[in-house]
């Protein structure tokens, strides 16, 4: 297999696990309709950077000519009518090449600026690991990714194949999707290492292959995908399902420690 080949299939892959769940899950399908059209929207993206290779000095410009105009095109086909017109707006009237950097930067942003530079910087920093490195902020601790010094998405217990077997832990930057391992029964937020102050949270009829595992000491969670007992997950799809755990852990006073790309 080539690698444009391998490429396409994981983006591929996520998009048709999106539309699989859109079908099982009828309080997510909205979202999961509008993230099957931005991972077929970003592969195109993925493949064109991976050719083009922009300089970091270069990165903003090309996020906005090249990773943009594909989300606008998924977010028109797919989103809310809401999503679709707050879009539309800050496409046509916002600072672009501002809101894209705020993003790299770690900056706060107003939901749908956050949106627009997240889904069009994603495919284009993972696609160019070398150009997400120059991201970092001086984190340099296992909490935050190796690579861009994102904080952590998701966590991922993977699967062995064997049942006396136990997976790793491992953690789903949020920026640019790297992985890394990451200690069991530590805090992704605090680095906490006590089992008591780290309550899970679950849903085993609807959800039994996602979980919150929290924190009581710094009251920030994150969502655990559990590939044991779903081998066909897709992280970064299956997070989305997730939304009824997210809401109970807010609920009950914790904070997720970075919200997906469909903001929850």
């Amino acid at each position: 297999m080539t690698a444009t080949a391998a490429v396409a299939g994981v983006f591929a892959e996520r998009a048709a696990r999106a539309r699989e769940l859109a079908g099982r899950y009828a309080y997510a399908s909205e979202p999961l309709r509008l993230a099957g059209a931005l991972f077929e929207a970003q592969a195109s993206a993925f493949e064109r950077a991976q050719a083009d290779r922009p300089s970091p000095d270069e990165l903003v410009p090309y996020i906005v000519r090249v990773g943009l105009p594909a989300v606008m095109e998924a977010t028109m086909a797919e989103g809310t009518e809401v999503l679709r017109e707050a879009a539309l707006l800050a496409f046509h009237d916002g600072d672009l090449d501002g809101i894209v950097a705020a993003w790299l930067g770690g900056g706060d942003l107003r939901p749908t600026d956050r949106y627009l530079a997240r889904a069009a910087s994603a495919p284009i920093l993972e696609a160019l690991p070398n150009a997400a490195s120059t991201m970092r902020h001086g984190e340099s601790d296992d909490r935050h990714c190796p690579v861009c010094g994102g904080p952590p998405q998701l966590a991922i217990h993977t699967d062995t194949g064997e049942s006396l077997v136990t997976g790793e832990r491992r953690l789903q930057c949020s920026r640019c999707m790297t992985e890394w391992r990451f200690a069991r029964l530590t805090c992704a937020s605090c680095g906490d290492t006590g089992g008591a102050n780290t309550p899970i949270l679950s849903d085993p009829q609807r959800l039994p292959h996602v979980r919150v595992d929290a924190c009581d000491r710094c009251r920030r969670y994150l969502l655990t995908i559990e590939m044991p007992k779903e081998p066909r997950a897709v992280a970064v799809v299956d997070e989305i399902v997730g939304l009824p755990l997210d809401l109970i852990a807010a609920e009950r006073g914790y904070t997720k420690i970075a919200p997906n790309v469909m903001g929850f």
